[in-house]
């Protein structure tokens, strides 16, 4: 429901009411995932989407249904053999969806403007919405800050307190996705309730070493991916802002030393374009050592061969030269700088979401599927 926030935002400042439909739940192949949202005013304006169109008229129905009667409600949509175009997903999944309204007295909106206002600016948080238990409780919203404070309300004070921790250990691991609050393993059968959270956290970084004609196009698609650019590169000469003008931060520092100060975490990407040794060598050292999502090395299989020696001389153990994916990228056959980017961009994705980077006509699997946790550090 993030990607709706402007508009949201404009609605609530216009006094709009509207309902918003959010995917809490998806299984199976389904063309969007948990967190995209669809919303209809009184006036029967529509922004966002649930499914890319499968169900949308079957989900603006319901929140036409929700604005009239003032009742959150929840509904599952699946491929329907029998009439698969009209409420069902074509492409096989199953998704859920809370249809939650915002009237006017609604006690939801208060919590949604002030979680709109603080996660669009850019503050990291966490919006959860109930999505099961007691009926009075069903689309409650509570925002919840790193800190532990939070907004909204949801029974009692403990009830509150349970559902910000549960909250708040999805948003530390910068996950979206559904916890049940209780104080034992047996709540969700005792009727407490499930939410689902959705976690807003800063943009993944990327961080490219080498400030190569190859790193300027690599800047660009990461960009486009949604990521924090840095470009690093110990020659002042090279690694300036007229050559890298849509990197967040272009940095002048050696790259191992660089690496040992900058702050990385579970989603970080390296990309090491500098294919020179007296480089690479100390930064894939340190490199290798952290926990982050993607180590990547440009050159080819000769210098990838001599790096991996120089590398065990250095002592890097085995496992971590296993998560070494040299030379970068995908084989896509790739000429130009726009092309290895691309190559390198999909590699990353790939191993995100734990891709083969084989064709799709080529494969059985499902196309969507749960993404990969990063490999811890040897």
């Amino acid at each position: 429901m993030l990607d709706l926030a402007d508009d949201l935002r404009r609605w609530l400042a216009e006094e709009r009411e509207f309902a918003v439909a959010t995917v809490v739940s998806v299984g199976g192949s389904a063309p969007r995932g948990p967190g995209a949202a669809l919303a209809v005013d009184r006036d029967g304006t529509v922004i966002g989407s649930v499914s890319g169109g499968c169900v949308e008229g079957a989900v603006y129905d319901l929140c036409v249904e929700a604005l009239a009667d003032g009742r959150a409600r929840t509904e599952r949509f699946g491929y329907s053999d029998e009439d698969a175009f009209a409420v069902g997903l074509t492409c096989g999944g199953t998704i859920e969806v809370l249809v939650t309204p915002v009237g006017a007295g609604s006690p939801v909106r208060p919590v949604l403007e002030s979680a709109l206002t603080h996660l669009s600016g850019g503050g990291p948080g966490a919006l959860a919405w109930v999505t099961d238990g007691p009926a009075d409780l069903l689309g409650r919203a509570l925002l919840v800050r790193p800190d532990g404070t939070y907004e909204g309300g949801l029974g009692g004070a403990a009830e509150l307190d349970r559902a910000a921790a549960a909250a708040r250990g999805l948003l530390d691991a910068g996950r979206t996705g559904t916890v049940t609050v209780g104080p034992g393993a047996d709540a969700y059968c005792a009727g407490r309730p499930a939410l689902f959270v959705q976690s807003s956290v800063p943009p993944p970084r990327m961080i490219v070493f080498g400030a190569i004609d190859f790193a300027a196009a690599l800047v660009r698609v990461g960009k486009f991916l949604g990521h924090h650019v840095t470009v690093c590169d110990a020659r002042p000469v090279f690694a300036t802002r007229a050559r890298f003008p849509e990197a967040d931060e272009v940095v002048v520092d050696w790259p191992h030393r660089y690496l040992r100060t900058t702050r990385t975490d579970a989603r970080t990407v390296l990309c090491v374009l500098t294919h020179d040794a007296k480089f690479d060598v100390p930064l894939l050292e340190v490199a290798l050592g952290l926990p982050v999502a993607y180590v990547g090395a440009m050159g080819s299989r000769r210098t990838h061969t001599d790096r991996l020696r120089r590398l065990r001389e250095a002592g890097v153990g085995e496992r971590a030269l296993s998560r070494l994916r040299s030379p970068i990228g995908l084989d896509l056959g790739a000429r130009t700088p726009e092309e290895t980017a691309l190559s390198i961009a999909a590699e990353i994705v790939a191993a995100r979401h734990g891709g083969t980077g084989a064709p799709l006509t080529t494969t059985s699997a499902p196309i969507h599927r749960e993404g990969r946790t990063a490999p811890a550090a040897a």
